[in-house]
């Protein structure tokens, strides 16, 4: 088949199905300043969504154990995945060794003054820095980023701008969001926090990743429709 006929092919099968939220969305033409975020949670949400990634349809991963919400807009960079380029970013970053990614899409937290009601949603996110956090002793990244153009968030440039006790309750909902009554001790862990630059080379690292492990998708950087 030519190039032609795959991108026609491609284009009519959009038209005709949902794409994949974490294989059939483009990263953004703009990638890394600019991403596509695919919601999964909202902070009304008394539940854990994620995606099934076999499916691509939003299923309930498991209720919230405690009163505590994920304060912010939370989902997946499609097009991204963490495997042994994003391990070793971790690895260097928390001088550990023995590392590995979690296998997943990267995770991206998006701070938007506006109320969204449900997830399930595509949005346009700049990155301004990120979580380096450890989950069971795999590196499991969370980028902090702002919806392009809001009116209070959208001037940020780094995560130092953003609030203090926003980052507190962050830092503690992920720290806590695994736990379960009675439990001593938890697998999660946030080893740093970083700034824009390395926000961008994980963004980098884990679609370097998705094409490593995904080659037969022949995603190609920059692509507007995926392809």
């Amino acid at each position: 088949m030519s190039g032609n006929q795959a991108d026609s092919l491609l284009r009519l099968m959009s038209q005709m199905f949902r794409a994949h939220p974490w294989h059939g969305v483009s990263i953004g033409d703009q990638a890394p300043e600019v991403v596509t975020a695919y919601i999964e949670i909202v902070p009304t949400d008394t539940v854990k969504y994620e995606v099934d990634k076999v499916s691509g349809f939003l299923k309930v991963d498991r209720p919230q154990r405690f009163s505590n919400y994920c304060p912010v807009y939370y989902g997946l960079v499609p097009q991204t995945y963490c495997g042994e380029g994003v391990a070793a970013l971790f690895s260097a970053r928390a001088n550990r060794k023995d590392v590995v990614g979690d296998g997943d899409p990267l995770d991206i937290c998006v701070l938007t003054e506006k109320t969204i009601p449900h997830s399930d949603i595509l949005l346009t996110a700049l990155p301004i820095g990120g979580l380096s956090m450890a989950d069971g002793g795999e590196a499991d990244d969370k980028i902090i980023a702002v919806m392009k153009d809001d009116a209070t968030y959208g001037g940020y440039t780094d995560i130092s701008q953003v609030p203090l006790p926003l980052l507190d309750r962050l830092r503690h909902y992920f720290l806590t969001y695994k736990s379960a009554p009675g439990t001593t001790q938890h697998k999660v862990e946030i080893t740093s926090i970083y700034g824009r630059e390395e926000a961008l080379n994980v963004i980098r690292t884990s679609h370097a990743d998705y094409k490593a492990k995904f080659p037969e998708l022949e995603i190609r950087w920059g692509n507007g429709n995926g392809a």
